[in-house]
């Protein structure tokens, strides 16, 4: 009996069969919802490992259902969107989504995305239970992590502190791109790379994921989001992290450099 189910919501009977007959044939349990009222009920009800989302859900709004959602849980969300749906996409993903999935799909395209967010958000859910007010000083001296400017990011939780020490509730996608970041502090980094370091599809000129992704990230973690100073712009190019960064191996410290 598997533990990860699945939420399939999708106004579309054809759509949902398509993705239950998938998700069932790779050992996932699949729950479905038709409307967001059903979608809401059944997160509060169901122990969920994810939920593919169609962003069009006949007259219900999927990036508001996102959006409430994400109030009081991080369960990770596949956007289900149209080809061109380069908006909508990308408003997805600023409310939360952890990745899209764009119609027509085809079935190995589906695994491999449900695969690959949950490979991101391993430990999300655990750690998401177990947060609380805690200071990093309080955290298993044996456990690898990084610090930067008064925050604490633990990867192996997914889990990053704020300077008060309590959990910044970080999707497993922006836990992802800071992770980035915290790799290669003080390197300039196209968007191209940021695009295919996080595990997204190829980058366009015209493509505003990175760029909203890295909105949204700033708004958690930079002490003035309109101002920052930890992921700055480099014009032209992509993004870079300039702040000093110390990897903590149990009582090692070392400083990440370029």
């Amino acid at each position: 009996m598997t533990d990860q189910t699945v939420l399939i919501v999708d106004d579309d009977p054809k759509v949902r069969s398509l993705l239950r007959n998938v998700l069932e044939d790779e050992g996932f349990a699949v729950e479905e919802a038709a409307t967001a009222s059903d979608a809401l009920h059944i997160v509060e009800s169901t122990g969920l490992t994810l939920i593919t989302l169609d962003i069009h859900l006949g007259a219900d709004n999927g990036i508001e259902l996102a959006r409430q959602i994400r109030q009081n849980s991080q369960v990770p969300i596949i956007m289900v969107t149209g080809k061109d749906d380069v908006i909508d996409r990308v408003v997805g993903l600023e409310v939360g989504a952890d990745d899209y999935i764009t119609k027509p799909f085809h079935v190995r395209e589906v695994i491999a995305r449900v695969r690959s967010v949950l490979r991101r958000s391993v430990g999300n859910t655990a750690s998401g239970e177990a947060s609380s007010a805690s200071t990093p000083d309080d955290q298993p001296a044996t456990e690898a992590h990084y610090r930067f400017d008064g925050m604490t990011a633990f990867p192996t939780r997914l889990e990053l502190l704020d300077r008060d020490g309590v959990d910044c509730g970080l999707t497993s996608g922006d836990f992802k791109l800071l992770g980035v970041f915290l790799e290669r502090p003080k390197r300039v980094l196209s968007r191209d790379q940021l695009m295919d370091l996080t595990g997204g599809l190829e980058w366009s000129p015209l493509d505003r994921t990175i760029d909203n992704q890295v909105a949204r990230l700033r708004k958690k973690i930079e002490r003035d989001p309109s101002n920052p100073k930890l992921i700055k712009t480099v014009r032209g190019v992509g993004y870079t992290f300039a702040c000093d960064v110390k990897l903590v191996q149990g009582s090692d410290v070392s400083v990440k450099s370029a």
